[in-house]
């Protein structure tokens, strides 16, 4: 390795990923397309410059790393806990049905059933990078069905690293594949990843809350970023190499340690601004292992391998989840985001290839339907809500209800409140508490809508209606019972606020709806949307500096009222079409 060309191949990746990204995006479609493109242009199957595959995949491979950190930050374990109930048999169902179609086609193709065994295991797990990417750009990452995505794709990556482990057990040289080798190969995997997770939670929650904190105290910025990338690339190699499981993982976990510390936030906007340039070069780095000749030679190999990640897999996670009474909307996003194949299935194909089960032409398909699927699933994502809008109709044609089985997939008991008095409030942080204290002092009943799942047990067993979902989906309003609430109150909203509240007035025109938002800006369109009264807290700040000030002027309280009637016309009124609902707020 010489110092230009790692030079040239991270100036040359990333200018292509840039101008072919752009190009992407002006066309309507994912940047990771463009990403891909970049890749195949500066590989080593098209003329002009060629990058180092070698280097990039080592840079990448960085990329993946902070990835998994930044995931960790943001996922917290009780999130993995609350979704267990789907991750765990949905993950399971998936890889099984995705390993048995692919013994099927390969022995088809003339291969045998252990290579299929190997290629439908190499292709039964998502990719950890395109998975985030596609829920990130939806907004969608910390939702139900992003915590539901992450929960199963956590799953499939624990079974791959069993796989990984237990590869050179049954195929390695003078490994006879009986079932002794085998038990004691999958024990001690588990013995090395439940140590790892111990050493991380304990050891780690230990010493890196102390560790950020001491570094903290000297202001240094630079020590502190330099601190938290030395956490995630540190236990990240630690994983691999001290307890034999993925770097992925170990990363992951970190991010969990420090999600768990007050420098969680600072972490992730200070500490990780290179991450997303680094994740970039993974999609450079599949794109340069694209043959066209693979296209060529075994076209029917390609398309059934397609057939099996983009249909097979998504129609499994589908069913799994309508099985286990998950809404339509649910189920078809958490299908969708998983319909690819990633860096974990080169890697699982890269050992099946160097323990000489997989050939070479398995490899190459492998490469091939990892790119047509990456680029085909941010599209295919986008299709779930739409999908989910024509079920529904037709469900309602065919006097069948919304056909979703209901936003609170966890319990039945709050599908229609049957009271005609009772208002709905999205969110439950210090406003939604505090208008829930006021509605049932004035004996009107709260039902609470929240996207935390432990809060919503809690409101539960305290005796308030609270439905799990994500108040932006029809479903969920229904089953709050909308068409017969007096009133929607959403404690907290920005852009997604408007889509709740058209959603509102389209299954209730006569709701009263009272909207929340931090920034003036946001206000106007709130109030175009349909909210009947929008507090912005920037007017609220304004109008009660002004009073107080007043008072302290010794002004008359015509002459305050006066003032403050200016302020609120100026600050929260809001033209208005006839048909608006939109009035001034606070």
């Amino acid at each position: 390795m010489n110092h230009l060309d790692l030079i040239l191949t991270l100036t040359g990746g990333l200018a292509a990923a840039l101008a072919l990204g752009l190009l992407t995006r002006k066309a309507g479609l994912s940047p990771i397309v463009g990403y891909l493109l970049a890749g195949i242009l500066v590989g080593p199957n098209t003329p002009g410059f060629v990058a180092n595959k070698d280097l990039a995949k080592e840079m990448a491979e960085i990329g993946v790393i902070l990835l998994m950190f930044g995931v960790g930050l943001h996922f917290h374990f009780k999130q993995l806990l609350a979704v267990k109930r789907i991750a765990i048999p949905g993950a399971l169902v998936q890889s099984a049905v995705a390993t048995g179609l692919s013994m099927v086609v390969m022995r088809l193709f003339g291969w045998s059933w252990a290579e299929g065994m190997v290629f439908g295991l190499a292709i039964s797990v998502a990719s950890t990078v395109v998975l985030t990417r596609v829920l990130a750009e939806a907004n969608h990452l910390h939702t139900p069905v992003g915590h539901i995505a992450i929960g199963w794709l956590v799953v499939e990556d624990l079974l791959t690293v069993f796989v990984l482990v237990l590869l050179p057990a049954v195929f390695g040289p003078g490994q006879g594949g009986g079932a002794g080798g085998l038990a004691m190969a999958l024990v001690w995997t588990t013995v090395k990843i439940a140590a790892l997770v111990a050493f991380t939670f304990i050891g780690g929650g230990w010493v890196i809350p102390r560790m950020l904190t001491y570094i903290a105290k000297t202001g240094s910025r630079e020590l502190f970023t330099l601190a938290v990338l030395v956490i995630a690339l540190g236990i990240a190699v630690g994983a691999a190499k001290l307890f034999g499981v993925s770097m992925e993982l170990g990363a992951f976990l970190a991010g969990m340690v420090v999600a768990r510390s007050e420098f969680s936030t600072r972490a992730a906007t200070d500490a990780l601004p290179m991450k997303d340039a680094f994740a970039v070069l993974f999609f450079v780095s599949v794109g340069m292992l694209f043959d066209f000749r693979t296209m060529m030679d075994l076209p029917g190999l390609v398309i059934a391998t397609v057939g099996i990640v983009m249909v097979g897999k998504p129609l499994a996670a589908v069913l799994i989840s309508l099985v286990l009474r998950y809404p339509m909307k649910t189920a078809l996003s958490v299908g969708a985001v998983l319909a690819q194949i990633g860096e974990f299935s080169f890697i699982v194909g890269t050992m099946g290839r160097n323990l000489g089960v997989l050939s070479e032409a398995a490899f190459n398909a492998l490469v091939a339907a990892a790119i047509v699927s990456i680029t085909l699933t941010p599209l295919l994502y986008r299709s779930a809500e739409p999908l989910d809008r024509r079920w529904r109709a037709w469900r309602r044609s065919r006097g069948g209800g919304n056909g979703t089985g209901g936003a609170d997939f966890e319990d039945r008991e709050n599908q229609g409140p049957e009271t005609r008095h009772h208002a709905i409030i999205i969110g439950y942080g210090p406003v939604g508490q505090t208008m829930v204290r006021l509605l049932m002092d004035n004996e009107i009943e709260p039902v609470v809508i929240e996207m935390n799942l432990e809060t919503v047990h809690k409101l539960k067993a305290a005796g308030i209606k609270a439905v799990y979902g994500d108040g932006v989906h029809p479903a969920t309003l229904e089953a709050a019972g909308i068409g017969r609430a007096r009133a929607l109150i959403l404690s907290s909203s920005g852009v997604e606020g408007m889509d709740v509240i058209r959603e509102a007035r389209q299954l209730n025109p006569g709701i009263q709806i009272m909207a929340r938002t931090s920034y003036l800006r946001e206000a106007h369109g709130l109030a175009a949307a349909g909210a009947d009264r929008v507090f912005s807290g920037e007017g609220e700040v304004a109008l009660s500096m002004t009073e107080a000030l007043l008072e302290r002027l010794n002004a008359t309280r015509e002459q305050i009222d006066r003032e403050s009637e200016r302020i609120r016309r100026d600050f929260f009124a809001v033209p208005k079409a006839p048909e608006d609902h939109a009035v001034a707020g606070g």
